[in-house]
């Protein structure tokens, strides 16, 4: 463009020009600027507004004070959540804080923790946390962006599950004194700033340093040191395998935050190991601890009726909760080229004669596990409807016919009567797969290998199941050998995925997310440690965990996830087991807790406390 007119005309002109474009420029930045939010939720709006004091379900006034005395069953050998390697202690999440915190009365929101504010723009295509200037380490230095770099960074290479949680951050930065950026590669996944609000913030300083005998300390290796940390307790004592005592640190730097009020009342936890759950219940009824999760529903009909019960020093109470729901199940290993085919997994669902272990074993406690995502909106039931329906027609080729023409369930059992009829069945598909019967044994008619199969467990209350299990399969001509291994080496052994069949299982959260990718996704079949404990590897699952990730509502969640829920059912990777609605418990007596709990947790230890006056009635009635 040419300007005409004298020099000086031509220089007005020119600064008019400058100045409205720096003036367009400025006001697209402001356009651009972050907006900063004091929480984040996957789905909907935040519960809670930015002034708010604290979560509802809290006793604000809650009185600080008493020891609780916990027990776990197995050992612990590492107090370095870094890696992999070695079995952490029982509580030691406590000693840290991490960006964002979770409220137990909603199902997919987090708040400001370390992080008084994020921001993130509308394609999430990064998320900013920025850090409170008072937040410290216990002895006292800030934290800093460079520590959830350091963190991030730590996880990422040394954890492989963490390492498949973070894989689609591009990279993280720090865009401010207190601003520490990620980056993400994709656009779109909800649930992401979540995921990453929750990463263990660890203290750089600390782990670059040199321990009390003058050796630098290596975040690669295990360690019984205590470790430093940044939440409202620290390590007091630690015995490797035996105990460890966390102490309420009294000078917390987030004690006011509201969403820290009322909780955290406990001046000690301490946690002693037992065992196995059969002595840690002897030890509670001696008033070696204080509060004990039943998970065996025969002592739990039978074996509460001792005399600190009848006196009602010691309380029974069934808590709901609803936040997570579990597939626990018979889990087989597919890298094992016997159970490749679908038929032989059925086959093993067919011998599973669950309605009879029910009543002899489990006093008729339990429901049969029919989804992955029981008991809640996502859990898939009957044939796909709608948009449930839409999702799968898509992926038909690749999927089960079955889905679209028969309402997934699990074969029933009992009498003497049926399960011969299914055991009709089930020699019927092992036939179809190629193992046929010779001489009484399960054998593969073209390589002539003997149908073997290794039940791997830890806990001895699974022995009990698995004998009873095992006659069944022993018909059909399969050999089964129970293997019960310590803890230490059972982790081990899931961890390189060595075994044949294990339970175990997987929880799944109302708003699943990025998480289904290490769980169920197929490059996570490949990486030790990983919870892909079946080895499932298949596009199908992948394209499903996809929409749920990316997903932009709440029905489009929904509806991958009945259609997911569905294709696992199908393809046989498990054989269900069984779970109730409630948590078991008993207690001593010393304990108080909110009037109303919240919804998704009965929120122990967190949000109760210690009872003077009723520990002083137990004491003295003792």
């Amino acid at each position: 463009m040419e300007i005409k007119g004298s020099t000086e005309t031509k220089r007005s002109v020119m600064m008019v020009i400058v100045t409205f474009i720096i003036s367009f420029y400025t006001s697209g930045v402001r356009a651009e600027e972050k907006i900063w939010r004091h929480g984040v939720s996957l789905i909907g709006e935040l519960k809670y507004h930015p002034d708010f004091k604290h979560f509802d379900y809290v006793n604000p006034e809650a009185p600080k004070g008493g020891q609780l005395r916990l027990a776990t069953t197995g050992t612990f050998n590492t107090l370095n959540p870094a890696i992999p390697k070695g079995i952490l202690p029982p509580g030691l999440y406590r000693i840290y804080d991490s960006l964002t915190t979770t409220g137990h009365d909603e199902t997919s929101s987090e708040y400001g923790l370390l992080a008084e504010a994020i921001s993130y723009p509308d394609d999430l295509s990064s998320v900013t946390y920025r850090l409170r200037a008072n937040a410290k380490w216990h002895d006292g230095k800030p934290i800093t962006v460079e520590d959830v770099i350091f963190s991030f960074q730590t996880f990422k290479k040394m954890h492989p599950v963490r390492s498949s949680y973070y894989r689609d951050v591009l990279k993280v930065e720090k865009t401010g004194p207190r601003d520490v950026t990620f980056t993400l590669k994709q656009k779109g996944n909800r649930k992401l700033p979540l995921i990453l609000g929750k990463l263990l913030i660890l203290p750089q300083h600390w782990w670059k340093g040199k321990n009390p005998s003058g050796k630098l300390r290596n975040i690669a290796l295990t360690t019984t040191e205590p470790t430093l940390g940044s939440g409202p307790y620290r390590i007091k004592e630690v015995v490797s395998g035996q105990h460890i005592v966390y102490e309420r640190v009294k000078d917390y730097w987030g004690k006011k935050l509201p969403s820290n009020r009322g909780m955290y009342n406990f001046e000690k936890i301490r946690y002693d190991v037992y065992q196995d759950s059969h002595i840690a219940f002897e030890a509670f009824k001696a008033d070696r601890f204080d509060w004990h999760i039943e998970n065996y529903a025969k002592r739990w009909a039978t074996a509460y009726n001792f005399p600190a019960l009848k006196k009602g020093l010691v309380k029974i109470q069934e808590f709901s909760q609803s936040r997570y729901h579990i597939m626990q199940a018979y889990i087989f290993n597919l890298r094992r080229e016997k159970f490749k085919d679908p038929r032989v997994r059925r086959a093993f669902n067919y011998a599973f004669n669950f309605e009879a272990i029910n009543t002899s074993l489990f006093h008729n406690q339990y429901q049969r596990i029919n989804s992955y995502f029981g008991n809640s909106e996502l859990a898939s039931s009957g044939l796909p409807q709608t948009a449930e329906l839409k999702i799968l027609k898509s992926i038909r080729s690749r999927i089960p016919v079955q889905i679209f023409t028969t309402p997934y369930t699990n074969p029933k059992g009992g009498k003497s009567l049926i399960m011969r009829k299914n055991l009709r069945k089930a020699s019927q598909l092992l036939q179809e797969a190629g193992w046929e019967i010779r001489a009484g044994k399960r054998v593969n008619a073209k390589t002539g290998e003997i149908m073997s199969v290794e039940f791997l467990y830890a806990a001895q209350e699974f022995e009990r199941i698995i004998l009873s299990y095992k006659p069944w399969l022993t018909r059909l001509g399969i050999q089964i050998k129970p293997k019960r291994v310590s803890s230490s080496e059972y982790v081990t052994l899931l961890r390189n995925f060595d075994f044949d069949i294990i339970t175990n299982g997987w929880y799944q959260s109302l708003s699943p997310g990025s998480e289904l990718r290490e769980v169920f996704g197929s490059k996570a079949a490949d990486t030790p440690g990983s919870s892909n404990f079946a080895g499932i590897k298949d596009p199908a699952i992948d394209e499903l965990i996809e929409k749920i990730v990316f997903a932009d509502n709440r029905e489009t969640i929904t509806a991958a996830a009945k259609a997911l829920d569905l294709v696992l059912l199908w393809n046989h990777y498990t054989i269900p087991q069984y779970s109730q609605k409630n948590t078991r418990t008993a207690r001593w007596d010393r304990f108080s807790y909110p009037e109303k709990l919240p919804p998704y947790s009965f929120g122990f230890p967190e949000i109760w406390w210690w009872n003077p006056d009723k520990a002083a009635y137990i004491k003295a009635q003792k």
